[in-house]
């Protein structure tokens, strides 16, 4: 399905995500110089662009998901970006690849659940509207 314009800016936000998570995936597998390089990249790119990307969510999208009845699915999203949260705040290096895994299959998840209930479910009115804060 066509991202509606109102989801066009998250979703090209997940390329970006796609991106921290292949690189972190990859130094994981790598030498303990490169994870703690990794890891601090993964953190700083976190901060910069990740969590603004949750809080439009969590603030724009998931709320108007969650009157229209799609509990689970807001609940899992909420959830996912807890333990992402979680896996940042507690500054190992060793969850630079439970991080790289978690956020992958996040992004799919959105792009394929998330992103569809919202088009299917609030259709092109309430989507724009929601467009100004998203």
């Amino acid at each position: 399905m066509r991202r509606h314009p109102a989801l066009r800016g998250l979703s090209s936000e997940h390329h970006a995500g796609l991106v921290i998570a292949r690189r972190a995936r990859k130094a994981a597998r790598e030498g303990v110089r490169h994870r703690t390089v990794a890891w601090k990249e993964v953190k700083n790119r976190f901060r910069a662009e990740l969590e603004g990307h949750f809080r439009r969510e969590e603030c724009g999208l998931l709320p108007v998901l969650r009157t229209a009845g799609e509990v689970a699915v807001v609940q899992r999203t909420f959830s996912e970006h807890q333990t992402l949260r979680t896996l940042i705040v507690e500054d190992r290096r060793e969850n630079l690849e439970p991080f790289a895994e978690l956020l992958a299959a996040h992004i799919r998840f959105e792009e394929t659940e998330l992103f569809e209930t919202a088009q299917r479910l609030l259709g092109p009115n309430v989507l724009a509207e929601l467009e100004q804060v998203l």
